[in-house]
This record gives C-alpha cells, structure tokens and sequence, in this order.
C-alpha cells in the first residue's frame, strides 16, 4: 500500500452498532477498507464503571471498530468531554494525520466538532432531524461543515440539496450475487422448515416504523398464511407486537443466513407505517427481496416511485388491498421475463459501484480543498484505483 495513502484516514462516526445488521455502512466501509484505515466509531456504552475508555476491535484487515465505554453517572456534558478526549487519544495512538470524517449521525458533532478533516462527508440515510429538535440543530451544524452530501434516496435528496450545494443521490445498493442465491432451493432453516406455506416473509427492524395494526389485520384475513419477521424487536413495541399463531417472530439473523431464509418463501412484504419519522425511508430490502427472486408487496413509503412502471412490485396501504395483492402475487407462476426485468433494474444497483462513485467525489472535493497537498488527492486515487482494480 502506498506509504501516502496507508495515512490518508477515514473517521466514520454512525449511530449504528457495526455488529446490529450488516447494512449500508458495512457494505461502504468493507470496501473503504482495502486501500485505507477505517475507523468505524460508534455511539457509546454507557455502563457501571468508573473510568472511560476505548475498546478497539480490528473487524477486518484496515477496518477499525471503536466503542467508547462511559460511567453511567454522568452528565450528558462529561459524557461527551471523555468521548472527546478518549477520541484525541486513538487519533494520537493510532498515529492518525490525513484523513476524512465520514458522519452518519449529527450528533457526533458533540464530541467531534474540534476536528479537521480533509474532507467531510455527512451520509444522510433518512431524514434523521425528525426525531428531535436538537437533531436539527446539529444537522444544520454539519450542513455547514461538510464538503460532500450523501443522502439514502432521492426523497431525502430533494429535501437536502435546498440546503447543501453539494448533495447526491445513493439509494442504498445491494448484494445481487448473494440474495440471488435464494432463487435456488437451499436448505431450510430448522427454525422455519415445519412451518406451513404459503409463507410471507420480512427482514428488518421490528419498531415505531413498523404498521402492526396492518400486519396483525393482514394475517387475521389469512389465518392459513404464515408470516415471517427476521430481525430485532425493539423493546419499546414488545407490548404492541400482533400475537396470532400464523406470526412468526424467528429474531437476528446472520447476514450470511439470509438467502437460506428467503429461499423457502413464497412472498416478501414490507409493511412501514405512514407517518412523518419515516417520510424519507428507503427500504433497501424491497431490492433485496427482488434480487431473492421474490415477488413483493409493500405499504407506500415514498421510495417505491422508483420502481413505478416496471411492475417490479404491489403497493396496498390498508389490509384488504394488501391482502388482494398477495392474492395475485401468490397466484402468479415464476417468471423468466419477470426475472430479467429484475435484473435489469437492479444492474446498476451494486455496492461496488456506489463505493465507486462515492470515492471519485471524496477524492474530487479533496482536490477542490484549499491548503491541502495535491499529493494527498493523487496518493488517495492512486490507491483507489489498486483497490478497484483488484475487483
């Protein structure tokens, strides 16, 4: 690796746990991470101890994990003066000197704010300031600091480019190759194989974002339907979760362990909840599903805009028109034609070609950056073509 570029940093600040769900940040940072150091900083464990520190896990060769541990009885001001100076320290010990600050959460501004990086990038996945007037406050703060916008979808873009001068559109991409396994019949898991068919299937957070009136109405019309939900129950629904015998709730699943899942389903269904915390959703798992050679209905989240006119899925926002849907979908034979649409839509859909276009606007906007060595730009596109090159 090129001595220059083995320097030139990346600083990931994210509001999601690395080991949660292997989502758009893994996939990003997985490739950031075979030309460069990563460091994916997490928000943190606030725990029975006297004393702060840093746990460092190296995930992956170049990749970084890092999680500040905190007391528990502190203010949220010494929380984020030990997350600054336990920040300091690894920038210190690491030997870290050139390097982007790649932001998913405003909020690491907190204790993040006194640094300089390169170049700045704010990857806004969804419209996060809903949550909280103290979110928008500190998005507006990083609005003015970041050198590159990034947003999870051309809703989010929209609303974010009035605000930016530099904003582009990624809908979250997907791994073709690897959902596409679940076109082809593979081994059922144990927890699912004696569960009758036919079977409609979900893989996500189970959460506020979630319609549950609308799952639990849907399998009361279909009792001889069984419904499968993959993924992790947030503790604040576990009182509202639809407790019918044909809904199944089977928890985390191994990324790897996906298409296994997905292989034995008849359908996918993504039933989000219409209200304004997830106005800006993108659901990657509509293109996942499609990739899994699954017929889909989902709710109208904004995002589906995009796949209008290819017939590539069914939208029903109330139970009996969601119903109806899976009705004619479940009734359709596979399709070859069906199947190339899909894989014409999603062709350029790809998580290598996301990190590719993302990494020439970084190395872009670093020759743009006043004060800097051009040697870093050069240093960082020489080894980004290594990278892409050994692909």
């Amino acid at each position: 690796m090129d001595t220059l570029c083995a320097t030139h940093d990346l600083l990931v600040f994210s509001h999601l746990r690395w080991d949660l769900v292997f989502q758009r940040p893994q996939h990003l940072m997985s490739r950031f991470a075979n030309h460069r150091r990563v460091f994916f900083i997490e928000e943190p464990v606030i725990e029975n101890i006297t004393e702060p520190y840093l746990s460092l896990k190296e995930e992956s060769p170049g990749l970084c994990v890092v999680i500040p541990h905190l007391p528990l009885k502190i203010s949220n001001r010494e929380r984020d003066d030990m997350s600054r100076g336990l920040l300091d320290e690894m920038i210190q010990g690491e030997n870290i000197k050139n390097f982007s600050i790649w932001y998913y959460t405003p909020m690491a501004l907190n204790f993040s704010d006194h640094l300089v990086g390169q170049v700045t990038i704010y990857d806004c996945v969804d419209d996060l300031v809903n949550f909280s007037q103290t979110m928008a406050e500190k998005e507006t703060a990083l609005l003015r600091r970041a050198d590159l916008v990034f947003t999870g979808g051309n809703s989010v873009y929209e609303e974010k480019k009035q605000k930016h001068k530099r904003v582009h559109s990624f809908p979250s991409a997907i791994d073709t190759t690897h959902f596409s396994k679940a076109r082809f019949a593979l081994t059922d898991p144990e927890d699912q194989e004696n569960l009758p068919r036919p079977r409609i299937g979900f893989v996500g957070g189970i959460d506020g974002r979630m319609n549950f009136s609308l799952l639990e109405n849907i399998a009361a019309l279909r009792p001889e339907w069984q419904f499968i939900l993959l993924g992790q129950v947030a503790k604040t629904v576990q009182d509202i979760l639809p407790k019918k015998e044909n809904i199944h709730y089977l928890g985390m699943k191994r990324y790897a362990d996906l298409p296994f899942y997905m292989s034995s389903w008849n359908c996918a269904m993504v039933p989000l909840a219409k209200h304004e915390s997830i106005r800006f959703a993108y659901s990657t798992k509509i293109s996942e599903y499609l990739a899994a050679g699954l017929p889909v209905v989902t709710t109208s989240i904004a995002e589906t805009r995009i796949y209008h006119g290819k017939n590539l899925l069914a939208v029903a926002d109330d139970a009996e028109n969601f119903v109806k849907a899976l009705d004619i979908v479940l009734a359709e034979k596979p399709s070859s034609q069906r199947i190339k649409s899909v894989d014409e839509f999603l062709k350029n859909a790809s998580w290598d070609h996301t990190w590719e276009r993302m990494s020439l606007l970084e190395i872009d906007a670093l020759t743009r950056k006043k004060g800097f060595s051009p040697l870093l730009a050069e240093g960082l596109q020489t080894s980004f073509n290594t990278a892409r090159g050994a692909k």
